[in-house]
């Protein structure tokens, strides 16, 4: 169990502090301010919040040295792959568990529960598979 609870597991929640309130602040404003879709809100999160995530996971919380593009594609491919599966999996949930609901609630839990999985899953691939360290 010590292998995922370490000294970077707490580095990447207080980086996540910040992905969450940039990208999880972009999401909520565009879905309920903006008008823009599930999936464009949800988009934008990750785009904006990957961005922020990259550098200062890969520098603050990994403190990984690398420098090469291999390294910046294997990042954004675990993202798009942690996105899909994340928000892929909590819409239906949502829609099922709260289908008495309107919409926008189930729409806006389902971008919580979405942002949970995500959280955990991108965790563990950039430990594991973006930032490995040799």
């Amino acid at each position: 169990m010590k292998l995922f609870f370490d000294k970077t597991m707490l580095r990447f929640l207080m980086v996540g502090v910040v992905n969450v309130t940039v990208g999880a602040g972009t999401m909520f404003l565009l879905y309920n301010l903006a008008g823009c879709s599930y999936w464009m809100s949800s988009a934008a999160n990750y785009i904006v919040g990957g961005i922020v995530s990259f550098f200062l996971n890969k520098y603050f919380t990994f403190q990984n040295k690398e420098r090469s593009w291999k390294q910046v594609v294997k990042f954004i491919v675990l993202v798009a792959v942690c996105y899909f599966i994340a928000y892929g999996l909590a819409k239906p949930m949502a829609l099922w568990a709260l289908s008495s609901q309107p919409l926008n609630i189930q729409e806006n839990v389902a971008m919580c529960i979405g942002t949970c999985l995500y959280t955990l899953l991108n965790y563990l691939g950039q430990r594991f598979f973006a930032f490995k360290q040799r």
